[in-house]
């Protein structure tokens, strides 16, 4: 979450000034992808995940964590539920769904791969 907040930082400060919100947190959501799936890749032999039963609840834990402190952080900071929920709402222009999809099939998605690549 740090590495996503940080990037979610730097998109807002640097980024959406010069191409708008949305255009930026839709860009977001593809570096994010590729920000949990390059994580993913250094941490998964650590979360000995072996079985593809256990790589899903992994996905699905940390989608779960990620929604948990996506709406915690938007509420501190005043958002509105209609401007939060937004970002996953393809009719609005969000993407966000898409990158939890990433997540919630980074582990098995990596743990594919190695198999693959020895």
């Amino acid at each position: 979450m740090l590495l996503e907040t940080g990037q979610g930082i730097l998109r807002e400060v640097m980024i959406a000034p010069v191409i708008g919100s949305l255009r930026a947190r839709q860009w977001g959501v593809l570096s994010g992808a590729l920000i949990v799936l390059a994580i993913t890749f250094a941490i998964s032999r650590w979360l000995k995940a072996a079985t593809p039963r256990a790589q899903w609840i992994v996905g699905g834990f940390w989608v779960a964590l990620t929604v948990t402190f996506e709406v915690l952080v938007g509420r501190a900071s005043r958002a509105s539920w209609q401007r939060m929920f937004s970002d996953y709402d393809p009719a609005q222009g969000g993407f966000l769904l898409l990158g939890l999809a990433v997540m919630f099939a980074a582990p098995w998605l990596v743990a594919n791969w190695r198999k693959q690549r020895p």
